[in-house]
């Protein structure tokens, strides 16, 4: 089950945390993987790690040219995960317009513009599938992620509306919605943030979650995997929260 054989998928992100773990995870099942990372380093580390299935990308999503390119580089593929992203602290009032346009431009447009360019790919094809990495941002209210909130909301709004545009022209798109996931962007926070409380901090960031831990970026990647595979033909236009029990029973 879950076998990507013959598949080529496109990861945005793939240099780092969970789009990493997806593009290892994807290779491992059969496909061929291209890394689209703004750090090329990071894409080559990963491309490195999976062997000859891989090919890295440096590429500035923000940029629809950009991303123009990369796409027309890579030619066709099956799977888009949109996986790159980035967070920021702050309210309403705390969020200077530079970092809310930088979270914007990022989470929101790079999206927008690599689904603009994937659907034409797609519609070549005869069909693809795309996964969004939303947040529970989207869905609940959140201190202090004002400009994040607003990214992985319209991240999720978007999903719903390629899932209804394209589903007649065999184009599945979902999303996930991760709670905290322990990743190196996580203790680089903590370390910053809190030093010298760093066990502190994590354990009370673990705790957040009913389940009482943080996710891991392999657990993100299986779900990943199975929304993307054949098995999941049946599945457009949903979200899923992979949360520890975060929207649900955090009350």
């Amino acid at each position: 089950m879950f076998n990507l054989q013959g598949k080529t998928a496109v990861v945005t992100g793939g240099g780092s945390g969970i789009g990493k773990a997806i593009a290892l995870t994807f290779a491992a099942q059969g496909a061929v993987v291209h890394i689209i990372d703004l750090n090329k380093t990071a894409a080559d580390e990963t491309a490195a790690a999976i062997n000859s299935n891989a090919v890295a990308h440096a590429c500035d999503i923000t940029s629809q040219q950009a991303v123009k390119d990369a796409f027309s580089a890579i030619g066709p593929f099956d799977i888009l995960v949109n996986s790159a992203g980035i967070a920021h602290i702050g309210k309403a009032d705390t969020t200077d317009e530079a970092d809310f346009e930088r979270v914007f431009n990022v989470n929101v447009k790079g999206t927008y513009n690599c689904l603009h360019e994937a659907i034409g790919v797609f519609r070549k094809k005869g069909g693809g599938v795309i996964l969004n990495v939303a947040s529970i941002a989207a869905l609940v209210g959140i201190p202090d992620r004002f400009a994040y909130s607003m990214s992985k909301g319209a991240v999720y709004a978007m999903t719903l509306s390629v899932a209804k545009d394209y589903l007649k022209e065999n184009i599945r798109c979902n999303s996930i919605s991760p709670a905290r996931v322990h990743t190196p962007f996580v203790d680089g926070f903590i370390a910053k943030n809190y030093p010298g409380k760093e066990k502190e901090m994590f354990d009370k960031l673990s705790a957040s979650q009913p389940i009482g831990r943080m996710g891991s970026v392999n657990e993100v990647a299986a779900l990943a995997l199975y929304l993307c595979s054949d098995e999941a033909g049946f599945i457009s236009g949903n979200d899923y929260p992979l949360d520890g029990g975060f929207v649900k029973l955090n009350n």
